[in-house]
């Protein structure tokens, strides 16, 4: 198929395909996004386009900006289809709707034409800049939120009169024109995945503009405002297949179609001096205080994708729906949103967190969306520190369990190591990928190659502060760890949620917790003797323990039936 999706083929679409009928001809840029990716175009360009398909927001057009030498890909894409591309929502009972959005007007690549993205940027025109750029993106400590001046990019930006090539140099370039020009700053939003991620990107950007220029710096934080957001909807990577089926329904070609589920959120702090869309028109809701959504998120779906991506695939599912179809992957999802999750939540303004949560496993069993495993799995460093460990502090503070969470980590650890229960190899994708591979490797038997320390993993304070010396943490991750090496995923599912009618983990009685029994990798004492006491020698290494029965909040003794 030869002929591409464009404005001189919208025309010849089917009449089932929902495509722009505004004059795309007169809408000027006012928003700038950089990040273009799968998840802007499902979401915050679909609101736009919403907009303006009532006949609004035509000031308020995107200007997608990309900062990576691979952003030429995206880049090629959308111009040869100006701009449009094709949302593809798929539902529940297997029906696609699908829309080409419109919102998109125009894409510039820095690595091409630095000084186009700089004038774009200090153009009056452009009144908010968005940011989708992961949660990764901006260089701050997973534990104490301070912006790192020393990663390369960002040294090489701070350098006298370099070009600036990180979204740091670039937008505090940006805003520098304005200034000197007398022209207000724009506004950024995040849009990532991050508790406070308007607060977050205050703290990257002028930290950064304070070590180029103090006075910079000193205007930013007085002039440049950084609203908080929370963003939701489910976004897996298009795939080959995708664009085939999404190709013949139309009868044209899109280079690049964006898949989704039909749900979606964003709530939207409302802080905006210049100016904004009439987002609330189109399904936004537009609030004073952002944050006990973004708790909600965070920590009812985001570290729940994380749940079910580590435990899944170990237990041998790909696909999270598969994992939906596990009982009892479902109940642990139940018992981690009931006991340890909802605990620290403060009340969310018009939310019944039941409905909330139950909307999740419906979202999650959603067959034809196809959400991979392998892209939950993805770049945890720098999401389960932001998204899980929180719930293990709060949960701590309130003297709460955190069994689910502790097991949750414990597969992260497992699947880190790179080779997963059938012995086949992992791909581990992670922007600390040696880091937490050497890690994970650590925590194996030093017949293995390891160092025999089964807390080696927990030991990075920099994604998991002090957990490491609290027991009230590491006995659970301890006997998660040791069932995931000696049974594996399906043996800790069963200790966690025992399914009525289901035979227990072998070596158990009903309602009973499983001796992790001999495991092939006991830690040695600094004599290589081995230690059945379960302390710690003076090498950092822990001898193996049987860890006493998991607590239950029910009050019930642990070698009772479950209630």
């Amino acid at each position: 198929m030869t002929e591409r999706l464009s404005t001189a083929t919208l025309g010849s679409l089917p009449p089932e395909v929902a495509r722009p009928t505004y004059d795309r001809t007169g809408i000027k840029v006012g928003i700038a996004h950089i990040g273009v990716g799968g998840f802007h175009r499902s979401h915050q360009a679909m609101y736009l386009d919403r907009l303006l398909e009532q006949g609004a927001a035509r000031d308020w057009g995107i200007c997608g900006i990309g900062l990576l030498d691979s952003d030429a890909h995206m880049r090629d894409a959308l111009t040869a289809q100006d701009g449009l591309y094709t949302l593809v929502l798929k539902h529940p009972d297997g029906t696609r709707e699908r829309r080409v959005i419109g919102s998109l007007v125009e894409y510039l690549h820095a690595p091409t034409d630095l000084e186009a993205v700089l004038e774009r940027l200090a153009d009056p025109a452009i009144r908010i800049l968005t940011l989708t750029v992961t949660e990764g993106g901006y260089n701050v400590s997973r534990t104490h939120g301070s912006f790192d001046l020393t990663a390369p990019g960002v040294a090489a930006d701070l350098a006298p009169g370099a070009a600036p090539r990180t979204v740091f140099g670039v937008v505090t370039a940006a805003l520098a024109r304005r200034r000197e020009r007398g022209v207000p700053p724009f506004t950024v939003l995040s849009c990532d995945n991050l508790q406070g991620n308007g607060e977050v990107a205050r703290t990257a950007f002028t930290t950064f503009a304070s070590a180029l220029d103090e006075e910079l710096g000193s205007w930013m934080r007085e002039s440049v405002r950084f609203p908080s957001s929370m963003v939701d909807r489910i976004t897996p990577v298009t795939a080959e297949a995708d664009i085939v089926e999404n190709d013949d329904a139309l009868g044209v070609h899109d280079a690049w179609p964006v898949i989704a589920e039909p749900f979606e959120q964003w709530v939207i702090e409302d802080d905006f001096p210049t100016g904004r869309p009439p987002w609330e028109q189109v399904g936004a809701q537009l609030v004073d205080d952002v944050e006990p959504y973004e708790h909600m998120k965070l920590r009812l779906l985001n570290s729940t994708h994380q749940a079910i991506a580590y435990l899944g695939y170990l237990a041998g599912h790909r696909y999270a729906h598969e994992t939906m179809g596990d009982p009892r992957i479902v109940s642990l999802l139940r018992r981690y949103w009931t006991e340890e999750a909802r605990p620290t939540l403060p009340p969310v303004p018009g939310v019944d967190l039941q409905e909330y949560t139950d909307t999740l496993e419906k979202r999650y069993g959603n067959e034809h969306v196809r959400d991979t495993l392998a892209r939950l799995c993805a770049d945890s460093s720098n999401r389960i520190p932001p998204w899980l460990v929180p719930v293990v502090r709060d949960r701590l503070a309130q003297d709460g369990p955190v069994h689910c969470c502790a097991a949750v980590i414990a597969a992260w650890a497992r699947y880190a190591e790179g080779v997963d229960e059938q012995g086949e190899p992992i791909t581990v994708v992670d922007a600390l990928q040696d880091r937490v591979m050497a890690a994970a490797r650590a925590q194996l038997p030093v017949e293995q190659g390891g160092t025999g320390d089964d807390l080696a993993f927990l030991r990075d304070r920099s994604l998991f502060g002090d957990l490491v010396d609290d027991d009230r943490f590491t006995t659970p991750y301890r006997q998660a760890l040791s069932l995931l090496h000696a049974r594996g995923a399906t043996a800790v599912l069963d200790l966690l949620v025992p399914v009525p009618g289901r035979p227990p983990t072998a070596g158990t009685d009903a309602g009973q917790t499983p001796d992790p029994g001999p495991l092939d990798r006991p830690a040695s004492d600094a004599t290589g003797t081995s230690d059945a006491t379960g302390t710690s020698d003076a090498t950092g290494t822990q001898a193996r323990q049987t860890a006493p029965p998991w607590p239950r909040t029910c009050g019930c003794s642990a070698s009772a039936p479950p209630c």
